[in-house]
């Protein structure tokens, strides 16, 4: 049979040039496997360094409250074109370069993947709000993937990114969640810093400080139960 057919019966599909998945009867009816057990040879493929990151990163770590509409992927340096594999949107968002200090792999039922660290998973969500859903959305997922924190990792990998600003809003939203242990971690990070808002997308009256933080509390973050 041609792949053509092949692909039309939804027995293969083709997120790239080259690349083919073999669909199992399980899985044609979604017209793709789960992106988890193709994106290690997929990646491999593609000759890119990468990590599965921010909500399907914090999926895997047993914390994504809804599941994320889109496969994040992190690449070193600028992001490139999202791919579409059947149903599946696998997108790509750039970041400066990493190392394996901030992955760990995890076991698929094909092989295994790289995965940001609940720590590093953390570090994202705060600093690419956009993509990992707002404020709101990031409160709400780090009330479940704190349980997987610790805090001298946490520590040390803000350190080794650097960005101060990350530090402030990440321990202002733990506090708010009740973790003082996780968010004590982070206060000597945060030394004369810019007083900078907490939400970058909120209007700054009537907002309050937060002097712990030096932050202006310009939203009410309320993690959805």
């Amino acid at each position: 049979m041609s792949l053509h057919r092949l692909m039309k019966a939804k027995r293969l599909v083709l997120p790239r040039s080259g690349f083919y998945v073999i669909l199992d009867p399980q899985h044609r009816a979604a017209g793709t496997l789960p992106p988890e057990w193709f994106i290690h040879p997929l990646m491999n493929d593609m000759a890119r360094p990468y990590y599965v990151g921010l909500l399907s990163a914090a999926q895997l770590h047993g914390a994504a409250h809804h599941r994320p509409q889109e496969f994040q992927v992190v690449i070193p340096r600028r992001a490139t074109r999202p791919v579409q594999a059947g149903n599946v949107l696998i997108r790509f968002h750039g970041k400066g370069p990493f190392d394996h200090s901030q992955t760990q792999e995890i076991k698929t039922p094909t092989g295994i993947l790289n995965a940001s660290t609940p720590e590093t998973t953390a570090w994202d969500l705060v600093r690419y709000l956009k993509a990992a859903g707002g404020m709101e959305n990031v409160a709400t997922v780090l009330s479940e993937l704190a349980e997987k924190l610790d805090g001298r990792k946490l520590r040390n990998t803000l350190k080794q990114h650097g960005e101060v600003l990350v530090a402030q809003r990440l321990g202002y939203l733990l506090d708010k969640l009740g973790r003082r242990k996780l968010s004590d971690s982070l206060v000597d990070l945060v030394k004369k810093p810019t007083l900078r808002p907490l939400d970058p997308t909120a209007p700054l009256a009537g907002a309050s400080e937060s002097r712990k933080w030096s932050l202006l509390i310009n939203a009410q973050v309320e993690p959805e139960a």
